[in-house]
């Protein structure tokens, strides 16, 4: 049995049967194949086909009804948000009350921050790792000089090992157990978005806040990838986006996560809006906000509808399959890629070797990375994504990936390094 024969044979015996059939899978460029074969969803996810109808539908009651749609609608849209509710919890590990799907990652990671980042006397720092996406590092060097403090000084970038590319777990404790004292903030994030290395965020977490520090986490690449259990860990607060491995629309509706012992604080100082209010008393229009005791308290505006609608199609998805069964997959169909791309010769694995190490991404470093990238949608109509200026991402995500894709994926890589196998 050949690669490729071995590869339509794992598909047809795996345990979870792909749910290609429910997104709108691309055509593949260059005409070679009728599909792509889209590793991108680390980037934006694919479309449910579901996502129209629950798109078109507010549509429909917004011609049909206008203003009473807000408690008319098939779906009211005064309380639109609540719909996310349940689903976000179960996909995030926490009680319904404890999260909201509000707003975009860094405007919730803000709001966060608002009330979580107080530093005072020597407690100052804001604890990230180096390899943070940009958005996080502008974020916490903004918060930084909003408390008239100096971002160089600040801001701490916790980096691997010399010669090493991943951030170790007992490096990042050890860090917390000499200097916590000084740490306000750790924000991490769960899953790096270059390296594709997976936190120990339980660690981390009772780590940070035995050293006194909030502890936050950036779940952008983590959210609908690995499973999560944010309660139980015990984490301050989490913010995600829903476009990249949540399929839910470019810019879609966000994510937070509140734990419960914070939301049962009135005090905590917040940034308000009206719907941050009690909605018993919100048409009551009262001067003075009386926050619920849950992350509804953080809200500040009303949901946008038609940007929540395509996050609700894709947690039906989620809840029909499970974090669990999602996340046994990633892990076969990553380690099927990786062991395929081992055999060419010249590629440096920045993923880790370890799968209970890694996300749903298989991380190299070539030459060129962008040139790569359009040659392998080109020739073999294989969609992945680079990072300048040497790193290509491939993220098979098990939703409607397959090891066929993953098969297609090396050998295009093979043929387009011109690079042979070893041995």
């Amino acid at each position: 049995m050949n690669d490729a024969q071995e590869a339509v044979r794992l598909d047809a015996t795996d345990p979870l049967p792909t749910l290609r059939d429910a997104f709108h899978i691309p055509p593949a460029p260059g005409g070679t194949y009728a599909e792509a074969a889209y590793f991108a969803g680390n980037s934006l996810g694919l479309q449910p086909k579901s996502a129209a109808r629950w798109v078109t539908e507010e549509l429909e009651d917004w011609s049909r009804l206008a203003v009473a749609a807000h408690t008319k609608g098939r779906r009211p849209w005064v309380d639109y948000h609540e719909l996310a509710r349940e689903p976000c919890a179960r996909l995030v590990g926490a009680l319904p009350h404890e999260v909201v799907a509000m707003n975009s990652l860094t405007v919730n990671l803000h709001l966060m921050m608002a009330t979580f980042y107080r530093p005072s006397g020597d407690r100052t720092r804001i604890v990230i790792e180096d390899a943070a996406f940009p958005s996080d590092s502008y974020a916490v060097r903004s918060q930084a000089v909003h408390h008239g403090l100096d971002p160089q000084r600040t801001v701490v970038r916790l980096r691997p090992r010399e010669g090493e590319e991943h951030l170790r777990t007992e490096d990042v404790i050890d860090y917390l157990e000499r200097e916590g004292r000084h740490v306000a903030l750790l924000l991490l994030g769960g899953v790096n978005y270059l390296t594709g290395q997976l936190m120990d965020m339980r660690a981390i977490t009772k780590a940070g806040r035995a050293a006194g520090a909030v502890v936050g986490w950036d779940l952008a690449h983590a959210a609908g990838n690995v499973p999560l259990r944010l309660h139980d860990w015990d984490v301050d607060f989490a913010a995600w986006c829903s476009y990249k491995y949540l399929n839910s629309g470019p810019g879609a509706v966000a994510g937070c996560f509140v734990h419960e012992r914070h939301g049962r604080d009135a005090a905590l100082p917040r940034l308000s809006g009206w719907w941050g209010t009690d909605p018993a008393t919100r048409f009551e229009m009262r001067p003075e906000i009386s926050p619920p005791r849950s992350a509804d308290a953080w809200q500040v505006s009303n949901p946008p509808i038609l940007a929540l609608a395509p996050v609700l199609a894709s947690l039906e998805i989620f809840d029909r399959v499970g974090m669990d069964a999602l996340r046994a997959k990633s892990e076969r169909l990553t380690g099927y890629l990786a062991a395929r791309l081992e055999s060419v010769r010249g590629l440096e694995m920045l993923t880790p070797a370890d799968p209970a190490m890694r996300g749903c991404q298989v991380s190299i470093r070539v030459p060129d990375a962008a040139g790569v990238v359009e040659r392998l949608a080109a020739t073999a109509g294989v969609i992945a994504d680079a990072r300048e200026p040497d790193v290509v991402r491939l993220a098979p995500a098990p939703l409607y990936c397959t090891f066929e894709d993953c098969h297609r994926a090396a050998a295009a890589l093979r043929a387009t390094l011109d690079l042979e196998p070893h041995g």
